[in-house]
């Protein structure tokens, strides 16, 4: 008897063992694909590095470099790809500025659009961007849908940015710009809403 008692409790903790063998499988499955899921998103995390953090680590390389005057470079990031604006002293500093920016973690390409002026004529050059975009500005505004549109000039050099409604009016500013006198070209970055 007493051996059919222990049988019979070997029996039932078999029996159980086996019966939660599979529930503690499922919840194995289920941490391990918690683990698996967490070490995802923070590898994410560390890759995906965003534009800002990309824009302010480029900034503070630039002031940091003695070849660039930072405070002569505009920085802006979309999407990895680094834009510098802006005017530079000589064609070594807008290397340079290059370089740096190549040189931060995230940055997928760098767009360089430097001009360089030397330091004697930058007063007129600046002035006379002042001007244009001004004058640019003054235009679009007598346009019912294009008196939102953004515009900065960099020796004669005139970008719009912003939205309007359809890509006529689109075509429409750009045209606009170019009969502003001093205008050299036009970057229409224009999106559209239709």
């Amino acid at each position: 008897m007493q051996k059919s008692k222990q049988q019979t409790l070997m029996l039932a903790l078999v029996a159980g063992l086996v019966a939660v063998a599979p529930l503690t499988a499922g919840a194995q499955d289920k941490m391990d694909k918690a683990v698996d899921k967490t070490k995802s998103v923070a590898e994410d995390a560390k890759v995906a590095v965003t534009d800002s953090w990309v824009t302010s680590k480029t900034k503070i390389a630039l002031f940091s470099d003695d070849r660039v005057k930072g405070s002569q470079v505009k920085v802006e990031t979309i999407g990895g790809v680094v834009h510098l604006r802006g005017k530079v002293d000589s064609a070594e500093a807008k290397a340079a500025a290059t370089s740096v920016a190549q040189g931060i973690e995230g940055v997928k390409s760098v767009k360089n659009d430097l001009q360089v002026v030397s330091p004697g004529a930058r007063k007129a050059v600046d002035a006379k961007d002042a001007d244009i975009a001004k004058a640019v500005e003054t235009r679009l505004s007598r346009e019912g849908d294009l008196k939102k549109i953004d515009v900065r000039a960099d020796a004669g050099v005139v970008t719009l940015t912003g939205e309007v409604p359809t890509i006529t009016a689109s075509a429409k500013a750009s045209e606009v710009a170019r009969g502003v006198g001093g205008v050299r070209s036009v970057k229409n970055q224009l999106t559209f809403t239709r």
